[in-house]
């Protein structure tokens, strides 16, 4: 029955994320793979430049390569007349062709650009003068010799690659994708493509927080749903904490007599839950455990609850096991409000929003939810704005920044005529 009480504490967001994540020691293992392959994988050393890059002087432009000082009395009505050659060293009064990309022949320092040039028969006519290196892309001035060109623990995006392989790297050595167990519980819960029976439901949220993990890089095991008892409950976080390395459960972690994973977990061995009840909303039911030096997040079973607890929890544990150097965040726009709203005071408020754009700012309609478990307003939504636990509402106009799951969309100036002016 002292489950029935309700929770006598609520621990702030901040400080509950901080206890968890400073709790948990896990270090990827590092392997190489072909620089190909290791896109949007997480750096685990730095890659640092055999050369430099550009490796020569080279054109920017389409032109000829000339010495700059022989231009400086240059003008349309009294250009400079270079002798084309086509050796690698020029001599005074000479200019060779170029495309943008070729090395400069040597004792040429700048390079006509063609529009501001004429061929007359083996000659080139410059009408305008140019400065030294103008249109070269110098030596080094991308990446210098022994300089870090890409970082470790940055994910390694297209540019990256295109980075590397100008670069000669032909293998780069990345962080292994961590393994995150997930597990669903409820007597309620039936498998997607079952058939109902009674007041059942299909279980989405086992499938949504597999989606996300896999959106972050990591992968996932399924851990199926575990009916409302403790030692099947037990069980199945076991098997997940033996084949992965961390574990993220929904439902069974309120204060009814169901909610039995608290229990399972603290069951399983030492420290076990280490905050139980955080003051946000949605989530507020919201678990933190590790468990042989594993970390185990609770999601309450309120689909649109589980999804942004696993923004405000799941994003930053993924980022860490992921061997990033920093918490990959949503992008952020600022917006302003449509209309005002009320909010819970005393806990932090992820407020669901659809964001678009009228003329030349961004607005931001709030999404009504009257329920946690409403998953259409997280569809109806395109991201969502964090307000602190010292605020009561939401004021009309008020410009606030919206983490955006989605893109946000344009409207027309004759549609939504009764938003802010």
């Amino acid at each position: 029955m002292a489950r029935l009480k309700g929770f006598q504490k609520l621990v702030p967001v901040d400080e509950a994320l901080k206890r968890f994540l400073s709790a948990i020691e896990f270090k990827p293992k590092e392997l190489s793979v072909p620089t190909h392959l290791a896109l949007n994988r997480v750096l685990a050393q730095n890659i640092k430049a055999d050369s430099d890059l550009p490796r020569t002087d080279r054109s920017a432009v389409d032109g000829y390569a000339i010495d700059a000082k022989e231009t400086l009395e240059t003008s349309q009505s009294r250009p400079s007349i270079f002798e084309l050659t086509s050796l690698e060293a020029l001599g005074k009064g000479q200019a060779k062709q170029v495309w943008t990309g070729n090395p400069l022949p040597r004792r040429a320092n700048a390079v006509a650009m063609l529009e501001n040039t004429k061929i007359v028969g083996n000659r080139v006519e410059v009408w305008s003068p140019t400065t030294p290196w103008e249109n070269v892309s110098r030596r080094g001035e991308d990446v210098r010799e022994g300089e870090t060109a890409i970082e470790a623990g940055a994910r390694f995006r297209p540019q990256h690659l295109g980075l590397a392989v100008a670069l000669g790297v032909c293998e780069a050595k990345v962080f292994e994708k961590p393994r995150i167990a997930i597990l669903a519980t409820g007597n309620e819960l039936a498998e997607f493509g079952a058939k109902l029976r009674g007041s059942q439901i299909f279980d989405s949220n086992r499938l949504v927080l597999s989606a996300l993990c896999s959106e972050l890089g990591a992968e996932t095991v399924d851990l199926g749903i575990a009916k409302d008892e403790v030692g099947e409950i037990r069980l199945r976080l076991r098997s997940g904490l033996e084949k992965a390395d961390a574990v993220i459960t929904s439902g069974g972690t309120s204060v009814g007599a169901p909610d039995l994973v608290p229990e399972a977990i603290n069951e399983l061995g030492k420290p076990g839950v280490i905050v139980h009840g955080v003051a946000m909303r949605p989530g507020m039911p919201t678990a933190l455990a590790i468990v042989k030096m594993k970390p185990i997040i609770v999601l309450p079973g309120n689909p649109a609850a589980a999804m942004l607890g696993f923004e405000v929890f799941g994003r930053p544990l993924v980022s860490k096991m992921l061997g990033l150097n920093h918490v990959e965040p949503r992008p952020a726009l600022k917006a302003k409000m449509t209309r005002s709203i009320a909010i819970t005071l005393g806990r932090k408020n992820l407020v669901r929003v659809k964001v678009f754009q009228k003329g030349d700012e961004f607005l931001a309609e709030p999404i009504s939810a009257r329920g946690s478990g409403l998953l259409s307003t997280m569809t109806k939504s395109n991201g969502y704005v964090v307000a602190p636990e010292n605020r009561d509402g939401l004021e009309l106009g008020e410009i606030v920044s919206v983490n955006m799951f989605d893109n946000w969309e344009v409207m027309n100036q004759d549609v939504q005529k009764d938003t802010v002016t």
